[in-house]
């Protein structure tokens, strides 16, 4: 069956060719789930994700536009993506941030929450940071370095080249070098 053919029967009432779509589409959505990182998370989360984005794809999708419904499911794969990353990205350095500011004027990190009662974890995530930073140190140039400051403040591309006076091609290119040089 058509693609087509496939949507017709799923909106008339036949929920086992959802199914059918999904899995068609399965291996696009891992190749554009591939292309994405998910800090905390893994290859299954964002293609999970992907696969959301495909079925906003099968309930959303008009043919009376002039796009396929394989250019229509992999814009829906890519937002849904990038969606996620995007707000996951905000969120995932909340309580670090709470706990450390990474650059200060004697280049050591300031302070951490002392919210935590257990003296061995609070050690522990002294040494995390204090690795962290030194790696931030010893293998970043500085343009790196502030782009992960911005970054690490929860800004996104956009933001970061306004402030930078960069392209986001350049920002872009620098958080994929940090998160090699990091990883």
């Amino acid at each position: 069956m058509t693609d087509q053919e496939l949507l017709e029967a799923i909106r008339s009432g036949d929920e086992s060719m959802i199914d059918v779509l999904m899995e068609r589409y399965r291996g696009l959505v891992r190749i554009e789930s591939r292309k994405f990182f998910l800090v905390g998370g893994d290859e299954e989360d964002l293609l999970q994700e992907g696969m959301i984005g495909l079925f906003k794809a099968v309930q959303n999708y008009d043919e009376r536009k002039e796009a396929s419904f394989q250019t229509f499911a992999t814009l829906c794969v890519k937002r849904q993506l990038y969606t996620m990353v995007t707000a996951s990205n905000r969120k995932k350095h909340g309580p670090l941030n709470n706990y450390i500011s990474f650059f200060t004027e004697q280049g050591k990190y300031e302070e951490l929450s002392e919210t935590n009662s257990n003296p061995e974890e609070l050690f522990l995530k002294k040494e995390q940071v204090q690795d962290y930073y030194t790696s931030i140190e010893k293998n970043l140039s500085k343009f790196e370095k502030q782009v992960v400051k911005h970054y690490l403040d929860g800004k996104n591309y956009e933001e970061i080249a306004k402030e930078m006076g960069k392209s986001k091609k350049s920002i872009d290119n620098a958080i994929q070098r940090i998160r090699k040089k990091l990883g």
